[in-house]
């Protein structure tokens, strides 16, 4: 019997991000494109970093002054667009902007779908919804609406979303993110074998990561 070789493992593109992040979501649309135009070269892969918890979990209106200035420097390097719906959302003086909740959502999807692909697009979703939409990520709702696009059963989700296993490998992924160094997001490492490269620490433009990842594929012969 004649056996086919095993597929060697590709090269895997690390997203590091956070969900509460407007860098990084001026960042997801060049990650989308790396993930299409890099098919069948490079695997993609979403980690959370967990940028507001515990102590870091404020009410954003706490912050607002100084953060409503810095979206327009994303908008102007990124071409992302905060909806007027997040900024009436932000100026709510209840509202806390708390990273754990959509990162809990992320890994929830991520176990029900083990699609670590479809995952990427799921994380792109969930900051859609805030930073365009002004969705309470606090809520589970908010992401049940999201699920239908993805084929994921609510109930599903639901019940993975609040297990307490489902918070452990959370806050796993966020200490799995401190380890390798992570000092802000976005960053964009690539996995060559045992070896990790930053690729890009803060948003950078598709072609100066495009190059940077080619440089990296033609130096490990990929």
């Amino acid at each position: 019997m004649i056996v086919a070789p095993t597929p060697a493992a590709l090269p895997e593109l690390l997203y590091l991000h956070d969900p509460l992040c407007g860098w990084c979501y001026g960042m997801s649309p060049v990650i989308n494109r790396v993930q299409t135009e890099f098919a069948g070269r490079v695997d993609v892969s979403v980690l959370c970093g967990g940028m507001a918890v515990g102590a870091r979990a404020t009410p954003i209106a706490e912050t607002w002054g100084y953060t409503k200035n810095a979206l327009l420097d994303v908008e102007k390097a990124t071409g992302v667009q905060f909806g007027p719906a997040f900024k009436a959302l932000a100026e709510e003086v209840r509202y806390v902007y708390d990273s754990e909740p959509p990162c809990r959502a992320i890994v929830a999807f991520r176990q029900l779908t083990h699609d670590p692909a479809r995952a990427v697009a799921f994380a792109h979703a969930v900051q859609t919804a805030l930073f365009r939409d002004g969705r309470d990520l606090n809520r589970a709702v908010t992401y049940e609406a999201l699920l239908a696009e993805f084929g994921v059963d609510a109930a599903d989700f639901q019940r993975c979303f609040v297990a307490p296993e489902t918070a452990r490998a959370t806050q796993q992924e966020f200490a799995a993110v401190a380890r390798i160094g992570v000092r802000g997001f976005p960053t964009s490492v690539l996995r060559l074998g045992g070896q990790g490269y930053v690729l890009a620490r803060g948003y950078q433009p598709y072609e100066p990561l495009r190059q940077g990842l080619e440089q990296l594929l033609r130096e490990a012969k990929v």
